[in-house]
């Protein structure tokens, strides 16, 4: 596929997703939304896509929303009735929230590899991400409510769950910024590394080691999280007993033992 604000790589089964804006600090334009969406649902669909890693080219990985689709999005509203227009305002919100989402729909483990800058939008799209690496350089920040914005497309919702109440409204009341390493102590990271370059390679290498088990049973893995992290948790033993019940048959586990009892690796269908 070909795309304009960002660039999708495919090698040894790991997709490298990159923010390609920058020029502009990698600020979502409206293209930009829907590119990655699609580029997502493409890794969600393509059986030789095991793992992807999402970065950002430049200095920073993302500065968030363009601050000229805003405006943009002032001037489109040109219905008579306030209600459709604010049904309009309604939509494309949605729409924004389904872009960041597509990296928690996609079935193959998603890794955020960040530097640099990770404001608002971008800090939107890593929550989304399965886990997040950073570079030393790196800083995080809820900023929507010093544009006097209310975060729309997932911080709101995701963050408390990933570094507690306390700290996500603390982060989204002062917009302040948040270092690699605060991000570390919070958890809002999982690895701190010394440059852009040295994360990149770090997330590369656990997207390698991911690609190398069972792809049947790591998109299983990543759905029953998903859904157990939203469900009670008799729900979410429920909901894996079906799964197992459907895929436990597999020849992924005849390979794994096969492999296991000859000292090789395994190798697996797509």
């Amino acid at each position: 596929m070909q795309y304009e604000t960002i660039e999708v790589k495919v090698s040894n089964a790991i997709a490298l997703v990159t923010l390609n804006r920058p020029k502009k600090a990698n600020s979502l334009n409206a293209l930009m939304w829907q590119e990655i969406k699609a580029a997502l649902n493409w890794c969600d669909q393509r059986p030789e896509v095991r793992a992807v890693v999402l970065n950002g080219a430049g200095r920073n990985f993302c500065a968030g929303i363009d601050l000229m689709m805003l405006a943009e999005i002032q001037t489109s509203l040109t219905s008579e009735c306030e209600a459709r227009n604010r049904e309009t305002i309604r939509a494309l919100i949605l729409n924004l929230q389904s872009s960041v989402s597509s990296l928690e729909h996609c079935r193959k483990p998603v890794i955020a590899a960040i530097h640099g800058a990770c404001v608002g939008g971008g800090l939107d799209l890593v929550l989304a991400a399965d886990f997040r690496y950073a570079s030393t350089d790196a800083s995080f920040s809820v900023r929507e409510v010093a544009m006097g914005l209310v975060a729309d497309v997932g911080s709101l919702q995701r963050l408390g769950r990933v570094v507690g109440e306390g700290i996500a409204r603390e982060m989204t009341f002062t917009a302040m910024d948040m270092s690699a390493s605060e991000a570390l102590h919070v958890r809002l990271v999982n690895k701190v590394l010394a440059s852009p370059e040295e994360c990149l390679a770090a997330a590369m290498h656990t997207a390698s080691v991911i690609a190398a088990q069972s792809p049947l049973a790591v998109r299983g893995s990543k759905q029953v999280l998903n859904y157990s992290r939203d469900h009670s948790v008799s729900d979410g033993l429920e909901y894996v007993a079906t799964w197992n019940g459907g895929m436990l048959l597999s020849a992924d586990i005849k390979e794994a033992i096969t492999a296991q009892m000859s000292g090789r690796a395994a190798q697996y269908l797509d």
